[in-house]
């Protein structure tokens, strides 16, 4: 059975905001919201001077990007994985053969 939910206060750009998480994935809430934090000041300080909504949205689009090139990356990896499986899977039926024959 899960806790039940605990609000927690986060910061982001100078405004609190309370929201309600599990216990369990409060510190994990907590370090997010840091990060969108340190992007958006990111962000605000490239020079321009963007609105709130525009920082959030380029935030969110780089956040999202990011996000994408892991997947793809991960997929990567995963397929690498499966293949180097095949042969270990190979290597150990061929070694067993030559076993059974001896």
């Amino acid at each position: 059975m899960s806790k039940q939910a605990e609000a927690i206060t986060i910061e982001i750009l100078d405004k609190q905001y309370t929201v309600t998480c599990p216990p369990e994935e409060k510190q994990d809430l907590l370090e997010s919201a840091r990060i969108l934090n340190d992007r958006l000041k990111e962000v605000r300080g490239g020079g321009k001077v963007l609105g709130t909504e525009r920082m959030a949205v380029m935030t969110a689009l780089n956040v999202i990007h990011e996000y994408t090139l892991l997947q793809k990356a991960q997929s990567q990896v995963d397929g690498m994985l499966e293949r180097l499986r095949g042969k270990l899977d190979g290597a150990i039926s061929r070694r067993e053969e030559i076993e059974a024959i001896d």
